[in-house]
């Protein structure tokens, strides 16, 4: 009877190769601020960095081809009057992007097809609840224009953008400042982590706590938590002897985990990338130089050690594509931006095959641009998983992505053909009977003003007459 030694895996021999230098960007000034956020967020057509800025806080939008040295005098989005804090695209359209800041406001930004000639200055929308610094925002991964805002207040508001309005406010179930939030696959649960060493999920509609599990890891350092494809909960912390530790957790049945691993004694926060297409976990801590990825399966010990990718430089930040964002003739199953001090460097994931041929097995079907519901659908109730696409001829960003709305919706503009004042939630049009009390209005207006004139008139001839007496 033969015994099984090596576990069969189609990922066992994933390895990660940084890009040659021709393909980093350059002279990029990474911000410094002291956020454990991944400074870093990229979908097939943008890549985004939040950089130093003096007055206020600012990123940097970057077209993926634009490698080798930027520009010192390269346009910045500047709306903000504090650092920037996080930051993240939208999934169902690759031009729009929200930013989180230390001002306690949360702005989207509509980013143009073509380089700016000055700084993008004027959000689409400001939206404005928290009354604490702003640092974790997260986007549904289904419904349209619905994005999650967590900060320094301990609440977690749930927005429609196109509108500007709050759908859902959550702000009694952390008692303490929250470090992670995460969505499941089709945004019916939400998966916390908070200062108080609590792991929480959260049905955000009921705005009820439906499972929680304290001291997931002992120690007092921030913990992550990300939804697997399975439903488990996939965290990273530290033991309470500042070992750092991961581990993987059933929802229905918190009291034991499901693995349980020591890793070293770095005190760096481990930021974890899930990939649900493949069950892969990448881990990058903060000030490491060194990224180390494991697989989920449903076997014994269930997470399962593949390999890791070392360089010699820590890492400021990271950036992790979509899955529509790679190239798959070329088995590439991940693509990291690693953020140095002045630069960011593209590492790449690859899976080592002979055939030249489409790899259905690398390559599920998997989340397109589309979003499955409107907001309200969500918000009445209603689930739907992610529409998916098939990679098989590769994915091509739309030029111009025009977002199909039921009413009017102040995302659903193109982006502007020169440079000019982004359209604001104002632009609405005007009825009839609006726009003829607008203009009695001007006209009422002009008739004071041109009244006023005649009276500064007089006066100023009674003046005349009055130095004219005395002389």
């Amino acid at each position: 009877m033969s015994r099984r030694v090596v576990r069969q895996s189609k990922f066992r021999h994933v390895f990660g190769q940084a890009a040659k230098a021709d393909q980093s960007y350059e002279d990029i000034r990474v911000s410094k601020v002291t956020w454990d956020s991944s400074f870093c967020v990229v979908n097939p057509k943008f890549l985004a960095i939040i950089v130093e800025a003096g007055g206020g806080g600012a990123f940097i939008v970057l077209p993926l081809a634009k490698t080798g040295r930027v520009d010192k005098n390269y346009p910045l989005v500047t709306g903000h009057t504090a650092p920037v804090l996080d930051i993240d695209w939208c999934p169902h359209n690759d031009n729009v992007i929200a930013s989180a800041s230390d001002d306690t406001t949360v702005m989207v930004w509509q980013i143009p097809d073509y380089t700016p000639v000055r700084n993008i200055t004027e959000p689409i929308i400001t939206l404005e609840g928290h009354s604490k610094r702003v640092g974790i925002l997260s986007w549904h991964p289904t419904a349209r224009n619905v994005l999650l805002s967590a900060g320094g207040d301990n609440v977690i508001i749930i927005w429609n953008v196109g509108t500007g309005e709050v759908l859902l406010s959550l702000d009694d179930l952390h008692p303490d400042v929250i470090h992670s939030v995460c969505w499941n696959s089709n945004g019916s649960l939400l998966a916390t982590t908070c200062k108080d060493k609590t792991l929480r999920i959260i049905d955000p509609r009921k705005g009820q706590v439906v499972a929680e599990r304290f001291a997931a890891h002992e120690g007092m350092r921030p913990m992550r938590a990300v939804f697997t494809r399975q439903g488990h909960i996939f965290t990273t912390g530290f033991t309470r002897m500042s070992q750092r530790e991961l581990g993987l957790w059933d929802p229905n049945n918190f009291e034991e985990p499901v693995a349980l691993q020591e890793m070293d004694t770095s005190n760096g926060v481990l930021l974890p990338f899930y990939d649900p297409d493949s069950s892969i976990v990448y881990l990058c801590g903060k000030g490491d130089s060194s990224i180390r990825y494991f697989e989920i399966t449903d076997e014994p010990p269930f997470v399962h050690y593949l390999n890791t990718f070392s360089s010699k430089e820590p890492q400021r930040g990271m950036g992790f594509m979509p899955k529509r964002g790679l190239e798959v003739s070329k088995c590439e199953i991940a693509r990291f931006y690693k953020l140095h001090e002045r630069k960011c460097e593209p590492i790449v994931m690859t899976v080592p095959r002979k055939s030249d041929l489409f790899q259905d097995d690398l390559y599920p079907d998997t989340p397109g641009p589309e979003p499955a519901l409107e907001a309200d659908e969500w918000l009445s109730g209603q689930d739907a998983e992610p529409v998916l696409i098939s990679l098989r001829d590769g994915y091509v960003p739309p030029k111009h992505r025009e977002l199909r709305v039921t009413k009017r919706n102040i995302l659903d503009v193109r982006p502007p053909s020169g440079p000019r004042r982004s359209q604001s939630a104002s632009d609405a049009s005007l009825s009839q009977h609006t726009l003829e009390t607008l203009l009695e209005e001007i006209k009422a207006l002009r008739e004071q003003v041109q009244a006023q004139e005649q009276r500064i008139t007089a006066l100023e001839n009674m003046l005349c007459e009055l130095v004219d007496g005395t002389d």
